[in-house]
């Protein structure tokens, strides 16, 4: 009998907002799988822990990936990964890796899941709650109302021609270009808030682009009206 994976989605950072499918799904599998190779510096890991501590008696897959744009390194260590788990999958184990936020936006897992597919295993998605949703929720706000758009850009790439769409706009994982992005916002006049590490214990926020500092931890999301 075939092994199932699951892409589960734990939410921000708050243990709290871990839905009941995940903690059912992750009770329900024989192993873990993380995204790091070391459960200790695991963001997913141990949010999942405070809600579940016995995870900790589950057998662990590191899925060590790279965060780098460099495509081969990228290409290898997916399939590298795909590989390990489809082993596991074979022997008929349910495996849950586990991701931050949600696993259909822009999550290192979906590319493991893609490779697991295209080996004939099967592979499911459990949704977790998007960070973009939990920082206007932390900032107790809105994201979007009636005929208003929402973007999602990843900012880590060029941000110049996002600034000037309708709507509003969450920029993601801002932390290597928060200097410049901050740059952009201020010189603009656009209003803007930052929450870094939100639902976790190093969270911070700022309410204003004057606010926001030069440097950010990776997990700071910016929400710009």
């Amino acid at each position: 009998m075939t092994g199932v994976l699951y892409g589960v989605g734990v939410g921000p950072g708050d243990p709290e907002l871990l839905t009941l499918k995940a903690i059912r799904v992750i009770k329900e599998c024989d192993i873990l799988a993380i995204p790091t190779a070391d459960k200790d510096t695991c963001a997913a890991y141990n949010i999942v822990k405070q809600a579940i501590p016995e995870i900790g008696e589950k057998e662990l897959l590191s899925i060590a990936l790279p965060m780098t744009k460099e495509k081969d390194r990228l290409e290898e260590s997916h399939e590298k990964g795909a590989q390990i788990i489809g082993e596991y999958l074979r022997k008929g184990y349910k495996v849950a890796f586990l991701t931050l936020g949600d696993p259909t936006v822009y999550s290192t897992y979906i590319y493991i899941h893609k490779r697991i597919l295209e080996k004939g295993y099967p592979a499911e998605i459990i949704n977790g709650i998007p960070s973009f949703c939990a920082v206007a929720a932390r900032l107790n706000e809105s994201l979007v109302e009636n005929a208003e758009q929402l973007h999602v850009i990843p900012s880590s790439y060029s941000i110049k021609n996002a600034l000037t769409l309708q709507g509003t706009k969450v920029f993601m994982k801002a932390g290597k270009k928060i200097g410049e992005v901050k740059e952009q916002l201020v010189s603009l006049g656009l209003e803007a808030a930052m929450v870094e590490n939100c639902g976790m214990e190093e969270e911070k926020i700022y309410r204003t682009p004057d606010e926001i500092p030069e440097e950010a931890g990776y997990y700071s999301l910016i929400i710009v009206k």
